[in-house]
């Protein structure tokens, strides 16, 4: 990463006049996991649809917490993720401890469908969680399950926000897509949950469900990216709907696990001409009013 890089980034959001990016969706766990998903990543398996999905930023985790200071991220998150039982309350006291030594980074938690998941989620609300990460893919878990139906009481009771890969992109789980995670918004229609990926490749499914419940919102990770374009395409017929949840859409990019450069995310979203005011809602003003940063 060049200084070219930061400053380009810089730009996109100074000539919006905004005060700088707020980034839902970006990656900081212990660093054993973190190597085994750059592993999965490498090894072109079954999470990435054995597609070719060279890492961009793999650098070791102050230099990655630098960087996006660089860009003028304001805050961003550690969205970590269990892959099985008895690996979740690990993974959040690891991140108490991250988000205390990384004020800029929004506390976040995890959960998995086992016993004692309503207790430790409660925990992390009380030690301060501001956002939880639930990887329906990777876990291989129906977020339905009725082990999670208390936890997600919980979070919605709380108002605490759930970034949630539910989506069947890159590759379909036997859990992904939209009908479990409206079993879930059924019975807790006050979740405030943020679909990752905008849903990809349902795009259009998971506008639904946030027309019609008003805590749904979506997060951009990858979504307009060249890289995804060939994949999984936006269509086109739903920029309306898009443009209409503007208050409602997150960015997201998914660092340091993606395959361009940062900036990219940002330029793909410009090019889709929905305005500077759409734009500066997704890129600062809608995260920053849903998780109460200062000087909004």
């Amino acid at each position: 990463m060049s200084d070219q890089e930061a400053g380009q980034v810089r730009r996109f959001w100074e000539e919006l006049g905004l005060p700088g990016l707020v980034d839902v969706h970006t990656h900081f766990m212990p660093e054993r996991v973190l190597r085994k998903v750059w592993g999965y990543f490498d090894a072109l398996g079954p999470l990435t649809g054995g597609v070719e999905w060279p890492i961009t930023y793999r650098q070791e985790e102050g230099e990655r917490a630098a960087l996006l200071r660089k860009f003028g991220v304001r805050a961003f998150t550690a969205m970590l993720y269990p892959h099985k039982a008895g690996m979740a309350r690990w993974l959040n006291g690891w991140a108490v401890d991250f988000a205390g030594r990384t004020p800029d980074c929004l506390h976040t938690s995890t959960l998995f469908p086992e016993p004692g998941v309503e207790t430790y989620v409660r925990e992390a609300v009380e030690a301060g969680a501001r956002v939880f990460k639930a990887h329906v893919q990777v876990g291989a878990y129906d977020p339905a399950d009725e082990l999670l139906d208390a936890a997600w009481g919980v979070l919605a009771e709380a108002g605490v926000p759930v970034v949630i890969h539910c989506g069947s992109g890159p590759a379909p789980g036997k859990h992904t897509g939209p009908e479990p995670i409206a079993r879930v918004l059924a019975r807790h229609p006050r979740l405030r949950l943020v679909v990752a990926h905008l849903g990809m490749p349902e795009y259009e499914d998971f506008l639904d469900l946030a027309e019609r419940y008003g805590e749904v919102r979506l997060d951009t990770t990858m979504a307009f990216t060249d890289f995804s374009e060939r994949l999984a395409p936006f269509p086109r017929r739903a920029l309306p709907r898009l443009a209409g949840l503007g208050d409602r859409i997150l960015l997201g990019s998914d660092f340091p696990n993606i395959p361009y450069p940062y900036l990219h995310q940002l330029r793909a979203l410009e090019r889709l001409e929905l305005g500077d005011a759409w734009l500066r809602g997704v890129c600062h003003d809608n995260a920053a009013r849903l998780f109460g940063l200062p000087g909004h």
